[in-house]
């Protein structure tokens, strides 16, 4: 097939009009047929351009509120026809078949539509028909069509029609039919998941995802590895709603941290208190609330100073100079927070190097959602975990119950081994972390690292005992010995949340009645692998 496909006629019927008069207007300049319909036809009508309506094109009349309008002969064979096959040729001339060269196709905007909250018919309202039948169609026929679904791919192929005298070339078609079958694909893709919410049906027979391109990155996880990151159709506060202020492009271990920082620090209602979360390869290393942003900072920092280095820093306010002032002293990564001051911005902006993501906003933890992980040749996908301490209804086991103070610290430490890898172990004291243990294939190991770090802490600020002395502990899924115990109890801890359910909690429980030890129950674990 040859290189070069004159455009003579054009179809237009979008949904985002921007750009269109003058993208159109580019398109007469080339002697170019305009037809179009409904709300774009006016939209061109209004501006001055001579455009056919499609129902001078099909013989027929829009119907049924427009959702009959392109799905005729007279459209689609006008875009499937292969121009230089005799009996496609003599098909056309035979039915009065025109050729559509071009076919300018955005869909009604279902994404949008959901994510405002509308209801089920709105939503099924927004469900295009005749769009992806359309595009499909062109994209198949490329080697004669081309087919546009956005805006931002208008000048382009202006400059190409420019370029080879109104016509396109081969790879322009290509490339524009590759994007035209990827957008109809996250397109349906979104539908099907919508349904699936809608009629509560966790395992539909099939399921797909996609997202948007936001940026192709450097590299993965290492650089011999190529990556790219995708918004997809949820509406959640993150990194994919976040305004990056300075700094230089995030990488992929950038984002997944940030990601992990962020859903971390939303546990904390911003209403009751200020919140930080540092977070080095996707584990927290220290977490706290305070007062202010900034003793939340220092109170969280002061857990494993060392780790974080180099960490991302989450809170759940508005940075403020105070704060910016605390994280900037140390070298940081990445700091994402709902909004910022002015003069945050500004002292951020002395570390020309350090991001600055601005979410708008915090994802809700008790929000509903899913969650994807590949396995070789398939997909593990599951429902967030989106169970709050605040909600759970709490059992004291042992003979002795926590006190007040000792309630609120078990209620933190839950908050943050939910961000925790399995095995985790969590020691806190004063709504902050004092120690975290997390990733370690046994719970005992996780429970001595934890307890380690808050001894290198001790001897690096020359405290008589760790921090752990007097902290409480929480587990993210039950004790299935006694000895995992017993290695928090001897670091200091004096009170313990965990979901409980091992065969041997009755082992567990005694222990801590042995040693005073406080202990409740969640009955709902926290597994993060």
């Amino acid at each position: 097939m040859t290189e070069l496909r004159r455009i003579s006629r054009a179809l237009l019927s979008v949904s985002d009009k921007t750009d269109l008069v003058e993208f159109a207007r580019g398109l007469a300049g080339h002697g170019i047929e305009l037809v179009s319909t409904g709300g774009t036809h006016k939209a061109l009508a209004d501006a001055g351009l001579k455009v056919v309506d499609v129902s001078q094109l099909t013989g027929f009349p829009e119907m049924m509120d427009g959702r009959v309008k392109t799905l005729h002969p007279k459209v689609h064979g006008g875009l499937l026809a292969i121009r230089h096959n005799k009996q496609h040729a003599a098909a056309m001339q035979a039915h009065g078949i025109a050729p559509i060269d071009l076919l300018v196709v955005n869909l009604y905007p279902f994404e949008a539509t959901v994510a405002k909250g509308a209801g089920y018919d709105d939503c099924i309202e927004n469900i295009d028909i005749g769009g992806p039948a359309m595009i499909r169609a062109a994209a198949k026929n490329h080697a004669d069509v081309a087919v546009v679904i956005e805006p931002e791919d208008y000048a382009a192929l202006l400059a190409e029609l420019t370029a080879n005298g109104g016509s396109t070339t081969l790879p322009l078609r290509q490339r524009l039919a590759a994007k035209a079958y990827a957008r109809t694909a996250a397109y349906d893709a979104a539908i099907s998941n919508w349904f699936a919410k809608a009629l509560s049906d966790p395992a539909p027979s099939f399921r797909a995802f996609g997202g948007r391109l936001a940026e192709a990155l450097r590299y993965g996880e290492n650089p011999h590895q190529s990556a790219a990151f995708y918004c997809g159709p949820e509406a959640r506060f993150g990194v994919t709603t976040a305004r990056q202020v300075q700094g230089k492009q995030l990488s992929y271990n950038n984002i997944n941290d940030t990601d992990a920082a962020y859903e971390c620090v939303a546990e904390f209602d911003p209403a009751r208190t200020a919140a930080c979360a540092i977070i080095k390869h996707a584990n927290p290393c220290g977490v706290a609330e305070g007062a202010s942003l900034a003793e939340a900072y220092r109170k969280a920092l002061r857990c494993d100073p060392t780790s974080a280095f180099g960490g991302i820093v989450a809170v759940n306010r508005t940075l403020d100079a105070e704060a910016a002032k605390a994280i900037t002293e140390i070298f940081t990564e990445v700091i994402v927070a709902p909004d910022a001051t002015d003069e945050a911005i500004a002292i951020v902006g002395a570390k020309k190097n350090l991001r600055l993501l601005l979410a708008g906003g915090l994802p809700d933890p008790r929000a509903d959602g899913l969650t994807v992980k590949s396995v070789a040749g398939g997909l593990l996908v599951q429902s967030r975990d989106n169970a709050v301490v605040d909600a759970m209804p709490l059992k004291t086991v042992t003979k002795r119950a926590p006190s007040e103070a000792e309630l609120a610290d078990l209620r933190f430490a839950f908050r943050v081994a939910k961000h925790v890898k399995s095995n985790a172990i969590v020691y806190a004291k004063d709504r902050a972390t004092v120690g975290i243990g997390a990733g370690q294939m046994s719970r005992i190991d996780s429970a001595r690292i934890a307890a380690r770090k808050a001894e290198d802490v001790a001897k690096t600020e020359n405290l008589a005992t760790p921090l752990t002395k007097g902290s409480v502990v929480a587990s993210d899924a039950f004790f299935p010995f006694a000895d995992g115990l017993l290695v928090a109890i001897e670091a200091g801890a004096t009170a313990v949340i965990q979901p409980g359910g091992s065969m041997r909690d009755d082992e567990v429980i005694k222990a801590a009645d042995e040693h005073g030890v406080a202990m409740v129950f969640t009955a709902t674990r926290h597994f993060r692998h």
